[in-house]
């Protein structure tokens, strides 16, 4: 179910706020507030579409899994000038 932004209808610019809400494509979209009763209207707006470079994509792509099914070795820093290895062929521990 998508999340849709809907907003305050006021004049007030003091009193304008936005709100998220997960509303099923085919549901007509909201007039009020479902909590106040206060009229609202649906915010047109970009949709999140993950993509090859979204976050999700890279944190799965840099993951200690797949970087050893490609045959890198990756070390975490964990004091001043040494690194561990997560993952990967190599001394289990570099120094500068």
């Amino acid at each position: 179910m998508p999340i849709y932004v809907y907003e305050l209808v006021t004049d007030d610019p003091g009193k304008q706020r936005q709100f998220e809400f997960f509303q099923g494509m085919n549901d007509k979209p909201l007039t009020k507030h479902p909590d106040t009763g206060e009229p609202i209207r649906r915010v047109i707006s970009a949709p999140s579409v993950p993509g090859k470079h979204s976050p999700m994509s890279t944190e799965k792509m840099l993951s200690d899994k797949n970087l050893d099914r490609l045959g890198f070795t990756k070390y975490v820093k964990t004091d001043h000038g040494k690194y561990e290895k997560r993952t990967g062929k190599g001394p289990d521990s570099l120094s500068a």
